[in-house]
Order: C-alpha cells, then structure tokens, then sequence
C-alpha cells in the first residue's frame, strides 16, 4: 500500500469502492455520494486524488471508467490504524490498549475479539524461533 494518509471521508469512500468490488464515478455518486450529499464532482474529485495517491486504479469500461480498490476493505482498514499507531501513538500500540482497559464502552463481543488477538499473539510468540 502507500504511506499517504487518508481523511475520514476518503477511507470511508476506499471501503465503499472495495466492498463493491470497484465502480464507476457515477455508481460511487449514486451509492455513496447521494446519502451524503455530496455531489458528483465532489466524489470524482475523492476518487481522483485517491487514485493519485496509489490507493485506486482505473480502466476504461464501455466509455466510462471503471474504479478498482487497490485492497481488499480489511487490508484498508489494518493500513489506517497502522498508519494512525506509527503517526499518532509512535509506533506503539501500549497506549491504546491502556485506553482499551479504561474504556466501559466494549461490548462483550469485542471482549471476545480482544481475547482472541491475545491468543493468536502468544501463539505466534511461543511459536517464534529463538
């Protein structure tokens, strides 16, 4: 992926075009721009600059072009919070989990979520050769 950094209206917009499988201008501004109010120069001018900053790629489809994410949703979403640890917590992941364990707002789900990356860690770190 790239090290440019995303707003929350362009991540937003990057997941929408990689959960469906890529688009056109005009299907993005239909499905994503029109509950949003945004109009159809606002979303070209998004997936532009997304395009640009080597997130979306584009092929000429039947006189259009045809949009395509450069990542599946989830590997757009693990580079945002990689990107956000690196430039706001410095690379460490201490002081979210800090925030975590004084957070009431976890759902017993997300527990269970966090549960299991525990696991998987010490898994992986028990399998780590030494």
């Amino acid at each position: 992926m790239t090290a440019h950094t995303l707003g929350a209206q362009e991540l937003a917009l990057l997941r929408h075009i990689a959960d469906a499988g890529g688009a056109t201008v005009g299907e993005v501004a239909e499905s994503f721009g029109t509950p949003r109010t945004l109009a159809r120069s606002t979303v070209l001018t998004m997936m532009e600059r997304l395009r640009k900053k080597g997130f979306l790629n584009r092929r000429p489809s039947g006189g259009v072009y045809r949009y395509q994410a450069r990542a599946s949703s989830d590997e757009v979403t693990r580079g945002a919070i990689r990107r956000f640890v690196d430039r706001n917590l410095g690379g460490s992941v201490a002081p979210f989990v800090a925030y975590l364990s004084e957070s009431a707002a976890l759902t017993d789900a997300e527990l269970k979520e966090l549960e299991d990356v525990v696991a998987r860690l010490q898994t992986a770190k028990k399998n780590e050769p030494r």
